[in-house]
């Protein structure tokens, strides 16, 4: 807990005379899971919708599709299998796991290195085509792992992990990229509001 969070929990405990915070709650929308105990496709596009409204999507695919998508991810399925199925392109695939913050450390490559900073300073995709002497389409896909990366950090990584959390049993850190304080995203995500639990 830093210096401020300590000062807000100080703050708090003195005027409520409670370490406990209960806040209204919403009227039930019915069980996460399933009869058979499964993670229901509802909840899962309920989590893709909010995504909607809060991030740009750049993939075509349908919340069904991004369903499939989810599911495939967390079963281990390659981009290329999902795409199979989909009857879609593999990097529209791709393009789907980046809007749903699921970038692995299998994306990462080099090129995200020149890309990342152009990224921190607003530029958009055409500009670092022009910038970074690459390949566009490697640009391209760096730039699309680099702003997955800076949303899913706005959001304090709250999708990835329920995503995690609902659809895996299994500790996934492995297999998710590292995380943005440590690639160099913290300059484009410090001044944002974050969740704090007390």
């Amino acid at each position: 807990m830093d210096e401020k969070t300590e000062e807000l929990r100080d703050i708090f405990l003195e005027t409520t005379g409670s370490d406990t915070v209960t806040e209204r709650q919403e009227a039930g929308r019915g069980s996460i899971k399933g009869e058979g105990g499964e993670v229901t496709d509802e909840r899962l596009a309920d989590l893709i919708g909010t995504m909607r409204e809060r991030f740009p999507f750049r993939s075509s695919l349908g919340t069904d599709a991004l369903v499939t998508v989810l599911r495939g991810f967390f079963d281990e399925r390659t981009d290329a299998d999902l795409a199979d199925e989909l009857d879609v392109e593999e990097e529209t695939v791709f393009e789907a796991r980046m809007d749903l913050h699921l970038v692995t450390d299998a994306d990462r490559t080099p090129v995200d290195d020149a890309v990342r900073p152009l990224v921190v300073d607003g530029a958009s995709l055409d500009e670092c085509v022009e910038a970074v002497d690459a390949d566009s389409e490697a640009v391209r896909r760096a730039f699309l792992v680099t702003t997955s990366e800076a949303a899913a950090a706005r959001a304090s990584h709250r999708f990835r992990d329920e995503f995690a959390e609902l659809l895996s049993d299994e500790d996934l850190s492995a297999r998710f990229a590292s995380d943005a304080r440590r690639d160099g995203l913290e300059e484009a995500t410090e001044d944002l509001e974050t969740d704090v639990s007390f």
